[in-house]
């Protein structure tokens, strides 16, 4: 009997145990960490050994393979340990792609994957279309395999989840855009993060799509030096008819081999540059899945946003509150700025990961008009911000944030929360972080 260890038991990793064990392997898993209450009672349901708190060494070396959840790092020593033995280490996608003939829609990016992703399993929901929605969103995708049947999937990727794929193959594969990001996890080398992302291609033949950011200079001199078989499907927000989407008179056109149709931004329900670009990536992966365009038309005007992205929360004597937790690097927060059209007085900080502030610099000279820095350590905000905007305050916790900002707010101006930087300073997560501005804003 093959035996399978999985190593973090969050999402990722509780799907690949009880796929492995649906597969007749015998499973075993280890967390670092302490394992959350409704992942035990999956594992104890399945029957799945576990421990938590520590790695047993032995055990994790006596594996025939060994499934990584992604937070995991192939430095771990343990893990270097495993790869030194020979012992195979892959993701719970690979290991999910190995038991499934469906279709495989698989989106990354630096920035928009969620929204595009989200937006992309609604058209595909919409239509009518078997679909499960796997990845960083939706339910582990081997939990799935295990226990239900989709005819597609829409699996959105981050980089850290595509280290570990070898044989699993996207049928449609997505590139929104690669800016620097988690540089930290890669030696801080953009070449060894934009490798990562291009991992999406990998096993692509003629029959398959390869959907990506025209406009995106390290995706254009990636694809260049290069070869794939897979079909390309560029888009962009320029007036580029050789595009496969473009914009022109301010409609959205898609051209899929000759049928073309269009849609004018005003009818989407998700407004600003970085939100037309995710429409035109979700639009042509419907289209290339024989979607109506009527059912994609309807589908993009009646998109809910995506919550921590963009997500206006309320207005409180002419002051705008908007939620953009999920803006955890610098381009993502330059998206943000770029779509305010009032005052911003704009929130910042967090677990910096190697951030170049200079990317925002002239949005925040144009549009700024007081920045408050969240976080344990604010030293290289100042050092980059100081003197750029009339005012910079500091705050150590939300509460302390929110009341900083409804002082400095004016009627007529936003109050932005788009930190720039990952949130495990002071919060769990992206998604506590922005519960908690919501909470406080809420409360004033």
């Amino acid at each position: 009997m093959k035996r399978l260890v999985v190593i973090g038991g969050g999402e990722s990793g509780v799907g690949a145990a009880v796929l492995g064990k649906v597969k007749g392997m015998e499973v075993w898993l280890t967390d670092m960490g302490a394992i959350a209450p409704r992942y035990k009672e999956i594992l104890d349901k399945w029957e799945i050994s576990w421990e938590e708190g520590h790695h047993t060494e032995d055990k994790v070396l006596s594996a025939d393979e060994i499934v990584k959840s992604p937070g995991v790092p192939l430095t771990a020593p343990l893990i270097a340990k495993a790869m030194a033995k020979g012992i195979p280490v892959i993701s719970e996608i690979e290991l999910a792609g190995r038991y499934t003939d469906a279709k495989m829609v698989c989106i990354t990016g630096s920035n928009g994957k969620t929204t595009t992703t989200l937006l992309t399993y609604h058209i595909f929901k919409e239509a009518g279309l078997n679909v499960g929605l796997a990845g960083n969103v939706g339910k582990s995708l081997a939990m799935q395999v295990a226990t239900e049947h989709h005819d597609v999937y829409v699996i959105e990727l981050s980089s850290f989840q595509l280290d570990n794929m070898y044989d699993f193959k996207a049928n449609i594969a997505v590139m929104l855009n690669i800016t620097p990001d988690h540089l930290d996890r890669y030696d801080h080398k953009m070449e060894n993060y934009t490798a990562a992302k291009f991992r999406i291609m990998q096993n692509q033949t003629s029959d398959d799509a390869f959907i990506y950011w025209e406009d995106d200079p390290i995706i254009s001199a990636q694809l260049k030096s290069m070869q794939t078989e897979a079909r390309l499907y560029p888009f962009s927000a320029r007036d580029d008819k050789s595009c496969t989407a473009y914009l022109s008179d301010g409609e959205m056109h898609i051209n899929i081999d000759g049928d073309e149709w269009s849609m004018p931004r005003n009818e989407m329900s998700l407004q600003g540059l970085h939100n037309v670009y995710n429409s035109m990536a979700a639009s042509i992966s419907a289209s290339l899945m024989h979607i109506k365009k009527e059912h994609i038309r309807k589908a993009l005007a009646s998109f809910e946003a995506v919550e921590h992205r963009l997500e206006f929360v309320r207005s409180l004597n002419g002051v705008r509150y908007i939620n953009d937790s999920k803006a955890t690097n610098v381009n993502s927060t330059w998206y943000a700025l770029e779509s305010m059209t009032d005052p911003v007085v704009l929130i910042l900080g967090g677990k910096d990961k190697g951030n170049d502030y200079s990317e925002i610099e002239q949005l925040v000279k144009d549009k700024v008009v007081a920045i408050v820095c969240l976080g344990v350590d604010n030293t290289k905000l100042h050092a980059f911000f100081d003197g750029m905007v009339p005012v910079v305050e500091d705050a150590r916790s939300m509460q302390e944030c929110i009341d900083k900002c409804h002082a400095l707010a004016k009627d007529g101006q936003t109050v932005l929360l788009s930190p720039c930087c990952a949130s495990f300073d002071l919060f769990n997560s992206y998604e506590d972080r922005g519960a908690q501005f919501k909470q406080c804003v809420n409360a004033l």
